[in-house]
């Protein structure tokens, strides 16, 4: 079949310029003794200082709080009430969030914590603005640091596993790659542990009914995900262009063994993560509003530029910040669409100034341009 093809494995993870990395519980956490794997952590603090070395940007999905709240609580083995897993998940955040300060501290890489809810990554604002964070993070040249806010969420509204948050993650940066490290070295056509003759998968290119229904149970008693979970996240990951990769995490340095090639499962995407967002910008049957532009700006547009307050005349129909709109000349003919980053109220109210003049009109500093051009597409060649 063709999931078992031969890939260029660690490509992705090289050529990558923004990663995303999931630890699993397991791989941090001595599930005997209940404390930190401290060796392992630093050859991974080791990996991504060597990571940001080449250029690239790092995002850590750590789970691991509940495992290490625990033992400090003295909570008994076995299943947690919700209530103990919040108090749990309050003790062993700071630890954790200690472990990686002092750990990259080490390699002068600052570590942003990062707590997020399944809210955060599904209502439109709090979407925007902890996309915003994330990327201003980045762009500052840290580590953000990220898990589920256990110590608040509940069972009804949370992700309950880390990598359906990893990919959800990834998405919201537009990450090219995304690593889950865990305790098994891919996906295979079976249970390994309970089928002896079960084949592993090295490169999935397509995720299809065949491929969900070799997903099995859940894995360590640690951990709340399985590779159905896996599968999931790699769902949402090659939706919105991202590679994921399916790795074995045990071993030391686990991002450089799969950059050199470790045994490991590719999901590899059709497009990047920024012209899937583009394709799903165009694709938007119901734009909320519109942006009317001069003409001047309207060429700019066509040129790969982003639209500025200067070139706008005005707008048409209401909408928020975060919806997508048209973008249209003077003459009502739609030219591009995008995401607008403020509502059609702000938006009329800067229209026609310079970036320099929206914190005195609006009374905050908002982003310099109406139209981000990442977050624009033309619709119509003149």
């Amino acid at each position: 079949m063709s999931t078992e093809q031969r890939s260029a494995a660690p490509r992705p993870l090289i050529e990558a310029k923004r990663i995303v990395v999931k630890v699993g519980s397991a791989l941090l956490v001595d599930a005997q003794k209940g404390r930190l794997n401290r060796h392992w952590l630093e050859t991974l603090a080791d990996d991504v200082a060597w990571l940001r070395e080449r250029g690239q940007e790092v995002v850590l999905v750590s789970s691991g709080a509940i495992a290490l709240g625990r033992r400090h609580l003295g909570l008994a083995a076995g299943k947690l009430k919700l209530e103990e897993s919040q108090a749990a998940a309050a003790v062993g955040q700071i630890r954790l969030a200690h472990a990686y300060k002092e750990l990259l501290d080490a390699h002068g890489i600052a570590v942003a914590q990062i707590l997020l809810t399944l809210g955060d990554t599904e209502e439109r604002r709090r979407y925007l603005n902890a996309r915003g964070t994330l990327n201003t993070l980045l762009a500052l040249g840290a580590v953000p640091v990220i898990n589920e806010n256990d110590t608040v969420a509940t069972a009804e509204i949370r992700y309950g596993d880390n990598d359906r948050l990893a990919a959800r993650v990834a998405q919201m940066i537009g990450a090219d790659c995304l690593v889950l490290l865990s305790d098994i070295d891919g996906l295979y056509t079976a249970n390994p542990a309970e089928d002896p003759g079960a084949r592993f998968i090295p490169h999935v290119p397509e995720i299809t009914p065949e491929v969900e229904a070799m997903a099995g149970g859940a894995g360590t008693p640690m951990g709340s995900g399985g590779m159905q979970t896996k599968i999931a996240a790699a769902k949402i990951a090659v939706g919105a262009g991202c590679h994921l990769c399916i790795a074995k995490g045990a071993h030391d340095h686990p991002l450089r063994r799969v950059a050199q090639g470790a045994r490991c499962t590719w999901f590899v995407p059709s497009a990047t993560p920024l012209a899937m967002r583009k394709q799903w910008i165009a694709g938007t049957l119901n734009p909320r509003g519109a942006l009317v532009v001069d003409a001047g700006a309207a060429r700019a547009l066509r040129q790969g530029k982003s639209l500025l307050p200067a070139g706008m005349i005005g707008t048409e129909g209401p909408f928020d910040r975060g919806d997508t709109v048209r973008i249209v000349d003077p003459g009502g003919t739609e030219i591009a669409r995008g995401i607008s980053a403020y509502s059609a109220r702000d938006a009329q109210r800067i229209a026609g100034r310079r970036s320099t003049e929206i914190e005195r009109v609006l009374g905050f500093r908002g982003r310099e341009e109406i139209v981000h051009r990442d977050d624009l597409v033309l619709t119509k060649v003149p």
